[in-house]
């Protein structure tokens, strides 16, 4: 109905976003090696053929690195590009996409938006593949035309700021529609975005840098996103409202500044007046101090909560012996989400506050403790923060730490409500929430819909006597017995693979979806209540990912 490769396309896709990574970390970990190779002075130098052998000896494998890094990218832009054309076709447009599908786009863009600026940050990169060049032209190593082409396309690719970028953006304005895709992408991650519906900081980041960068290539010779915004396509003045966190982490300690993505798009000038983010000013998110009685006040609350659980759970012993009730276990499932959020969200402050400070370096004007010579490292950090500054980061690295070891003695036990409050709401929903619409469907004759609400049970379904009740009156499309029905959903602490998850939240929100790639959406076939219990499980479920790996 809607295509298998479409429900499997975040797992496909994933490979290449972990060799992406792998090159981000390549990148971003890179030290010159021509530095330290001794430099021929002139053509006369006796040993320089030795010099030049021992260059291209130590440099080659780096250099077949940066060749094979160059073909990743391209390859890459052509897998994404090809992608976004295929859900642009007309035929497509009203296909239904799923969130994960989406996001793992986003995932591209995020991937584009760093590989561009580590390759543009890095000299050394350049440097090093240029004395090699050097090396291998004068020992003839590049004699056939293949080889001297290919040298100089690297040459081309490493010397070109925002080369990346560039290919990226020319491939995609060729396809008609792509700003449509792109501004689902965007709106995706605006919303996940406004509704926290991230754990980490790098989840957190992510969304912003796609918002961003999913602009800049929206904005171009063939679209304008200030007329999207005109037509409530997108909401720039929410991006713009987000965008006050003006500085994220780019990888590792490189950050970037997110108004610059606006600023170098197309249609900025005659539109920099729409956006506040662009003024040079310093948001509250950035002043830790200011933060500091919130932070105490909700580490307070949640260290003394935890210590109640904990007495009673670890101290006493009782924590693993004793069956508890799907509530007891429901309450120690929101502290382990609350504690992971909190973790999160004060790791998060440090992170914004020290890219901050990296992008924006003191002077001796601004801290006269701070000499005229210092460098400019030292002037973003040694000389960057004041006495109350560096109190009060030290002061959330040791709750984050005391938080973290505490959560860490009670592992045992909240692996065990974890996986036990996800197992009954998973098997609650899908063996008894659906059995309604299941029964509705199969009354109205609708094939559709009752096809994916099987698919969904038969995804999940744990039954009593590992069998679905034959004799069920919804399989009938019958109303239950005036005794009422009875279906014992078993309890246990075993947790769903993340596939079944993946498969079941993909297929429930596809009920619900605007798009059903039909002229009538599955969405219209429920009633109600049975779409808002939906929406409800499929909201909650989100964090079930992130809780089944709390370990």
């Amino acid at each position: 109905m809607y295509g298998n490769f479409i429900l499997f396309y975040p797992f496909v896709q994933n490979e290449m976003l972990e060799e992406g990574h792998e090159y981000a970390v390549m990148l971003y970990t890179w030290r010159s090696c021509s530095r330290a190779i001794p430099q021929v002075k002139c053509n006369e130098q006796p040993n320089r053929v030795e010099i030049y052998e021992k260059t291209v000896e130590v440099l080659e494998p780096e250099v077949t690195k940066l060749m094979k890094f160059m073909y990743f990218q391209r390859k890459a832009i052509e897998r994404f590009c090809s992608e976004v054309k295929r859900l642009c076709h007309a035929e497509r447009r009203k296909d239904f996409v799923s969130e994960a599908y989406l996001l793992t786009l986003g995932k591209f863009i995020n991937m584009f938006a760093v590989l561009d600026e580590l390759k543009n940050m890095k000299c050394s990169v350049k440097n090093d593949h240029s004395a090699y060049k050097r090396a291998a032209q004068f020992l003839r190593k590049m004699a056939d035309p293949q080889s001297i082409q290919e040298s100089q396309n690297l040459s081309m690719f490493l010397a070109n700021h925002n080369r990346i970028t560039q290919c990226l953006h020319q491939q995609l304005e060729v396809i008609p529609g792509y700003e449509e895709l792109l501004a689902d992408i965007v709106n995706i991650c605006v919303d996940y975005y406004e509704n926290k519906m991230y754990l980490t900081p790098s989840e957190k980041h992510m969304l912003l840098k796609v918002m961003g960068f999913g602009l800049y290539l929206m904005d171009g010779n063939v679209s304008n996103i200030y007329k999207l915004d005109a037509k409530k396509r997108i909401n720039l003045s929410k991006i713009d409202k987000f965008f006050k966190l003006q500085v994220v982490p780019l990888f590792g300690d490189m950050q970037i500044e997110l108004s610059r993505y606006i600023e170098t798009s197309a249609h900025y000038e005659e539109n920099k007046s729409k956006w506040t983010c662009t003024q040079s000013s310093i948001s509250p998110q950035y002043n830790l101090c200011e933060q500091m009685v919130q932070i105490r006040e909700d580490h307070i609350r949640f260290i003394s909560e935890l210590a109640r659980y904990s007495n009673s759970e670890v101290v006493t012993g009782s924590g693993l012996d004793s069956q508890k009730s799907d509530e007891e276990y429901r309450e120690l499932f929101d502290l382990a989400l609350r504690g992971l959020q909190l973790l999160s969200k004060w790791s998060t402050h440090v992170m914004e506050v020290y890219s901050w400070k990296l992008v924006h370096p003191t002077d001796k004007f601004c801290n006269k403790d701070c000499p005229g010579t210092a460098e400019e490292y030292e002037r973003a950090t040694r000389y960057n923060y004041t006495s109350e500054e560096k109190f009060a980061l030290v002061e959330v690295i040791a709750m984050i730490k005391g938080l973290q070891v505490l959560m860490g003695r009670m592992e045992s036990v909240f692996n065990q409500a974890i996986r036990n409050t996800i197992y009954a709401a998973l098997q609650d929903f899908a063996q008894m929430t659906l059995r309604e619409p299941l029964r509705q469907a199969v009354r109205k004759k609708k094939n559709v819909l009752i096809s994916v609400l099987q698919a969904i049970r038969k995804t999940v379904c744990d039954w009593d006597g590992a069998r679905e009740p034959p004799n069920d009156p919804c399989l009938r499309g019958e109303k239950d017995p005036k005794g009422g029905f009875d279906i014992k959903v078993p309890r246990r602490a075993v947790g769903p693979s993340s596939t079944q998850l993946y498969m079941v939240r993909t297929m429930l929100e596809s009920l619900i979806a605007d798009k059903s790639g039909s002229k009538k959406t599955l969405r219209s076939s429920l009633d109600g209540p049975i779409v808002t219990a939906i929406e409800d499980f499929h909201k909650h479920s989100f964090f079930f990912t992130h809780l089944l790996n709390f370990s």
